[in-house]
């Protein structure tokens, strides 16, 4: 709180104070999506992985010597 404040009432310094913390302790949009951003990049990078495994194992081309 500055020195501007000095003419201010105690409950409007109390709700400067309050909306002061609320401003700092709140989480961004940023942030979120930050977060879900690097959630997503970890579950297509997962399925990636089973994927690229399952289609490596499969054999795709039959037995030429078969017929």
């Amino acid at each position: 709180l500055g020195k501007q404040d000095y003419k201010k009432t105690r409950p409007m310094l109390r709700a400067t104070r309050l909306k002061a913390e609320a401003k700092k302790t709140a989480l961004g949009v940023k942030e979120v999506a930050l977060v879900l951003a690097a959630i997503l990049v970890f579950l297509l990078s997962f399925y990636a992985f089973f994927y690229l495994n399952i289609s490596n194992e499969v054999d795709l081309d039959p037995d030429p010597d078969e017929n």
